[in-house]
């Protein structure tokens, strides 16, 4: 009975961790895209989104570490799960943990920019045209990109952000110092930014695109958050996992598979002293044996 309702408060702290971080992320994330966008480009530019983002997860990161690992994406959960760092019971959890944390997040962005939102578009909540604001929330393709290359730049994308998270977390590499990992884990983000952030913006992960772009089809944006670029939606929930579970069997099997494995054994010298132990004891029984035979 202890041992059932300890189970069920560890996986509960989780779910919160997960979902508190995960309202960080996109807080910080959407919210630096919304100042962006809603002040025409006069109080942020591509570089303040970045770091939105980047310093987003790295405060998610340190806010849900501790407790469940502050994965805040399903794909890292996924590929935690196909190594063994996670157990497969509680990967549900997760998910839902980080699409609740998710579309709250979107929710506070909102409200906290309600009147600017207003300002911006008089009213009219649109993810296409001049005065379009969906894509604060959730990603959409540039007009180059194909359904194909979209998905290639997912799978590529989320894939080098488990790869190096791996890396950072992998005691048998170099990793990182204790406490300074969340801060790797971001200037990941900002790598990625910088680099991979032309076709779509980045998402890499199902529950920060998913979640929000839920909430802006209840919130007024409606359906056409869905159909718009032919049904993008898809490319950003189904990318990524398959970039985390590629990233997790490569890593596995270029890193971790060769790590060596130390077997701890006891010095010699410790297993003399074992060993004139265990006589003294044999002895000592067998005095005391002798003393109660005589008596």
């Amino acid at each position: 009975m202890r041992q059932h309702c300890a189970l069920k408060h560890g996986i509960f702290k989780e779910f919160l961790a997960e979902f508190l971080g995960t309202f960080v992320l996109v807080l910080f994330g959407c919210g630096s895209v919304a100042q962006t966008v809603l002040s025409r480009n006069t109080l942020g530019e591509p570089l303040t989104v970045h770091i939105g983002f980047s310093v987003g997860l790295m405060m998610a990161a340190y806010v849900a570490g501790g407790v469940s690992g502050g994965h805040v994406n399903p794909a890292v959960s996924l590929a935690m799960v196909i190594l063994g760092k996670l157990k497969i019971w509680k990967f549900p959890f997760y998910v839902i943990a980080q699409f609740l944390g998710a579309f709250a997040g979107a929710a506070a962005v909102f409200g906290l920019y309600y009147d600017a939102f207003m300002d911006f578009t008089s009213g009219i909540l649109s993810v296409t045209g001049i005065n379009a604001t969906g894509h604060i929330f959730a990603s959409y393709p540039g007009r180059h990109l194909s359904v194909l290359g979209g998905f290639i730049d997912q799978v590529v994308g989320t894939g080098m952000l488990v790869l190096c998270i791996l890396a950072i977390i992998d005691g048998g590499n170099i990793g990182a110092p204790k406490g300074v990992e969340p801060l790797a884990i971001g200037l990941i983000i900002m790598a990625i930014g910088v680099s991979m952030g032309l076709n779509c913006g980045y998402p890499l992960n199902p529950a920060r695109d998913l979640g929000p772009r839920l909430f802006t089809a209840v919130a007024g944006w409606g359906m056409e958050v869905f159909s718009t670029a032919d049904n993008w939606w898809w490319i950003p929930v189904a990318g990524p996992m398959v970039g985390g579970v590629v990233a997790a069997v490569i890593y596995y099997l270029f890193i971790e598979l060769h790590h060596p494995h130390v077997e701890h054994e006891k010095p010699q010298e410790e297993e003399e002293e074992d060993e004139e132990d265990e006589e003294d004891d044999d002895s000592s029984l067998k005095d005391k044996y002798e003393m109660i035979t005589m008596s």
